[in-house]
């Protein structure tokens, strides 16, 4: 049985690497955690030597290693919108910087077998890192994001996603009572700007690492 199920994600992630390639994409395949970590420091970053790196929100990004890592290199400008010793005006101008650095990493909310990245954020700096900005990006994913098209994206992301980071995050949502969306109001709403990415341009200006595994909501 186990190794129907591994038979059964390979092919899975193999057909969404050949979409997404076709779709100008830089992809690769992880085994896990380490392997994407690897993956990102032996051929990404030695491809690319970036001067400046940061990141958006990812629990992914955290759970592969890569930015405790990152955050020990002594040769590159980290701009690390992660330290809680900033203010949260602090916070928001790193931000801000961080959408000019030459590598910015993060993950992404879903990417459909046909080859399309799928996000929606609360203040839009990951988003936005991803339409444009920074020289290059990474894309951390584990499979569990993998979904057949667009809509059923969107679905995931509405009603697992965004519910269960509300919750995580301590937001007075009514998602994060009822575990579903109902398109609120209210002032903690993280559902406020969308982004579909259908192809990288430049070309390959967008890496992804598919994880084999299941990572981050």
């Amino acid at each position: 049985m186990n190794e129907a199920i591994e038979k059964y994600w390979m092919k899975k992630l193999e057909h969404t690497k050949e979409n997404l390639i076709s779709n100008n994409f830089n992809v690769f395949i992880a085994e896990n955690e380490k392997d994407a970590s690897k993956i990102f420091f032996d051929q990404i970053m030695t491809d690319l030597s970036p001067v400046s790196v940061s990141w958006g929100g990812s629990l992914t990004f955290k759970e592969s290693g890569i930015y405790e890592k990152l955050k020990k290199q002594d040769n590159i400008t980290i701009i690390d919108t992660y330290d809680k010793s900033f203010s949260k005006d602090e916070i928001m101008e790193l931000r801000r910087n961080a959408l000019l650095c030459d590598l910015f990493i993060t993950g992404t909310n879903a990417v459909t077998e046909t080859g399309v990245l799928i996000n929606l954020d609360m203040i839009g700096n990951r988003v936005g890192a991803i339409t444009f900005g920074p020289k290059n990006v990474v894309i951390l994913a584990g499979r569990n994001k993998i979904v057949p098209d667009i809509d059923s994206g969107v679905q995931r992301i509405k009603n697992y996603s965004a519910p269960v980071n509300a919750i995580r995050l301590d937001k007075k949502t009514p998602c994060a009572k009822v575990s579903t969306c109902s398109d609120c109001s209210s002032p903690d709403r993280i559902c406020n700007v969308w982004a579909i990415t259908e192809k990288s341009f430049p070309e390959k200006r967008i890496s992804i690492i598919l994880i084999n595994k299941d990572l981050g909501f």
